[in-house]
């Protein structure tokens, strides 16, 4: 039996192609102008295009075209991330989990992404260890991979692309700086492993399998801040021990079922961060973290399925959601089933709390150089990915009504930079009319 919302797509969907009682909700100008803007004789004919208009208050589709074809969504993937965290992890993040034995404090990563990256609120570890001379560390309850199903391969050498892990420690990233014509590595134990080469290069580059670093000191220009490490259970220990002066050593022991659980960072600064600039990294931590919280296991794939079939049985169009990010090609979801998505996270979060962790047009996050505007009109999630860019959120019209919508673009041959474009003049159309 379909849901009131999913009963309300298929029946605009029914009557736009009737012609018929869409009249009812827009006029005859709005939805000949959105027509002809979205059309066969637009711009967006030449790719695939889907869209949706919905409004949030009386739950009606004021417009849609194709919002029931599935799109590659690249980073709008993270709303769904954004909704599992806000539901299952409420306030705070999973840290780790642990079991005390006499000086020996053993832990297992619950996936808290906190530890020394960038200025996050950080996990009081001196004070959790202080009592114990050793850290035995386990990562017996990690089921996923390092990387993402349907990720690219050759994305490892960028800092959008780290890798995931139970405990990490710096983002799993190696930051660069620039001494010179040399650049200088930290933490400090990767400088070991830094070498110079006479291949044509001008970026520092890491091997592919292995955490060795390449310069070329006549043409190097220090363009990188961060590049990805390999994690390793070896590596991690002696990132910590250095870290936290403690000694820590590694056992694989599997978590028992009498222990206790750390959550030790507050989660909205980590929600706000990977939402206005699309952090990957924390995005994947946090399905990791949801997977703590469900199964008292890190397995994304397992998180994703019972949630898919729990708490989102009720979208449009089921969505094949594979990662937390959206650096998988594998994704698919329909416009329509991103706005009711997005309905799901309006029903959780009071609106100011809403637009603080969307990304505004032409003031903050991944908007802030697009949809410029005297008065701010757009707060959306973007997922930009070659060839295909998708925007999802709250258009701001000027009779004072906020709207949701889904723009999604797969499979068209130009710059995003052209199609954002055609994107804003469609948006502005819609602010300006209703």
């Amino acid at each position: 039996m379909k849901t009131r919302l999913t009963r309300l797509f298929y029946f605009s969907f029914l009557f736009l192609i009737l012609q018929g009682k869409l009249y009812a909700q827009i006029s005859r100008e709005q939805y000949t102008r959105l027509e002809s803007s979205l059309g066969e004789q637009s711009f967006f004919n030449g790719h695939l295009t889907g869209f949706v208009l919905y409004d949030l208050d009386s739950q009606r589709v004021m417009f849609e075209k194709n919002s029931q074809m599935r799109f590659t969504p690249a980073s709008v993937t993270k709303l769904f991330t954004l909704y599992s965290s806000l539901f299952l992890l409420q306030d705070s993040t999973q840290t780790l989990r642990y079991v005390e034995a006499g000086d020996t404090l053993k832990i297992w990563g619950a996936g808290d992404p906190s530890w020394k990256y960038l200025d996050l609120y950080q996990p009081n570890f001196d004070s959790l260890l202080a009592p114990y001379s050793i850290i035995q560390f386990s990562d017996a309850n990690l089921k996923s991979k390092s990387f993402g199903e349907g990720w690219q391969w050759d994305d490892y050498l960028y800092s959008y692309s780290a890798e995931r892990s139970s405990l990490p420690i710096y983002g799993n990233l190696v930051e660069i700086k620039k001494n010179s014509n040399s650049p200088r590595l930290f933490p400090e134990v990767f400088q070991a492993s830094l070498y110079k080469t006479k291949q044509e290069t001008k970026d520092l580059e890491r091997e592919v399998h292995s955490n060795n670093f390449y310069y070329n000191p006549l043409t190097y220009r220090s363009n990188e801040k961060f590049i990805p490490f390999i994690t390793s259970s070896k590596l991690f220990i002696e990132l910590a021990s250095q870290a936290t002066g403690k000694t820590w050593i590694y056992s694989p022991e599997p978590l028992p079922k009498n222990h206790q659980l750390w959550r030790g960072a507050p989660l909205f600064p980590i929600l706000k961060e990977m939402m206005l600039e699309s952090d990957n990294f924390l995005a994947e931590q946090l399905m990791y973290m949801v997977s703590d919280k469900l199964f008292q296991e890190i397995n994304t794939e397992r998180a994703i399925e019972y949630i898919v079939k729990t708490y989102l049985y009720d979208l449009p169009d089921k969505p094949i959601w594979v990662d937390g990010s959206g650096l998988s090609r594998y994704n698919l979801f329909t416009p329509r089933t991103m706005v009711g998505l997005f309905e799901k996270i309006n029903q959780i979060l009071p609106r100011e709390k809403l637009l603080e962790l969307l990304p505004t047009g032409g003031v903050s996050g991944t908007l802030e150089n697009n949809y410029l505007a005297n008065q701010p009109y757009i707060f959306a999630k973007t997922g930009t990915m070659s060839n295909n860019h998708s925007l999802v959120g709250l258009i701001k019209a000027k009779s004072g009504k906020t709207y949701c919508f889904a723009f999604m673009n797969s499979n068209y041959p130009y710059k995003a930079s052209e199609l954002r474009r055609e994107m804003e003049k469609v948006l502005i159309s819609i602010r300006d009319m209703f």
